[in-house]
């Protein structure tokens, strides 16, 4: 197989300074794409990818905004395109967690997470999906979880958010597969990444799944490369479970 499969073309990465972000950036360079480096604040971070990037060999661009503003969005996809001439892949990874007993949740708390992980991703695809229509070409990749498959108490807005997101990537999928966007989700279950503190203690689970171990993140970024490279334009709507037997549902 080609080294490069992905030459030529440019991936929006949202909240890509840190943990499976970065991780999937790094690899979507690797294979030959440019990537536009989202974040939200952290421009040092970001900045660090991208002079990863840039040691491979790679071409990036960094861009400071919040996906849950509509003319931050167009302004970051535009930029992107100028720079590289469209965006072509286009991975929701942003996503804000934190554990607040239902009764205890403010309206507030309610919307903040279900903007960042659903919302957000309505303005990018909405900023996006023309070029790609366009081009007759493009990969929508969305990040879940296996939280709101299996079901964890205290992060009702966060599974709220991901269940939408579920629904948003399938709708793509029917609606624009047939001109060459295909839109699925990975779903992780336990990974071995940094944790904020604002996302709450990691909850806890009884029993190891079968695969005895936290995922790492490259494991969850080399399934995102798989689903964009060119070859693989007929898995569409899908749900990729990478739990290590966690949750075996569909």
């Amino acid at each position: 197989m080609d080294g490069r499969p992905l030459e030529g073309k440019t991936a929006l990465v949202t909240c890509a300074s840190r943990n499976i972000g970065r991780a999937i950036a790094l690899s979507l360079s690797q294979a030959g794409a440019n990537i536009v480096v989202n974040t939200l604040q952290d421009f040092d971070a970001a900045q660090g990818v991208a002079d990863e990037i840039s040691a491979n060999g790679g071409r990036s661009l960094v861009q400071v905004a919040d996906v849950t503003n509509h003319e931050a969005v167009q302004t970051m996809v535009q930029a992107g395109a100028e720079a590289f001439g469209a965006i072509d892949i286009f991975i929701s990874n942003a996503s804000a967690r934190g554990q607040v007993d239902f009764l205890d949740m403010d309206y507030e708390t309610w919307r903040r997470v279900i903007d960042i992980s659903l919302d957000g991703a309505f303005h990018c695809a909405q900023a996006v999906l023309p070029m790609m229509i366009g081009n007759g070409w493009g990969r929508i990749v969305t990040l879940g979880g296996i939280a709101w498959h299996a079901g964890f108490p205290h992060r009702a807005n966060n599974l709220t958010g991901k269940a939408g997101l579920t629904g948003l990537t399938r709708a793509l999928a029917a609606e624009f597969g047939g001109q060459g966007v295909t839109a699925n989700m990975i779903s992780p279950g336990a990974v071995d990444t940094q944790r904020p503190a604002s996302a709450g203690s990691v909850p806890k689970r009884d029993n190891l799944p079968p695969v005895p171990r936290k995922a790492q993140i490259n494991e969850i970024a080399s399934a995102a490369r798989f689903l964009c490279l060119p070859e693989q334009a007929y898995i569409n709507g899908q749900i990729i479970h990478i739990n290590g037997g966690a949750y075996m549902g569909t």
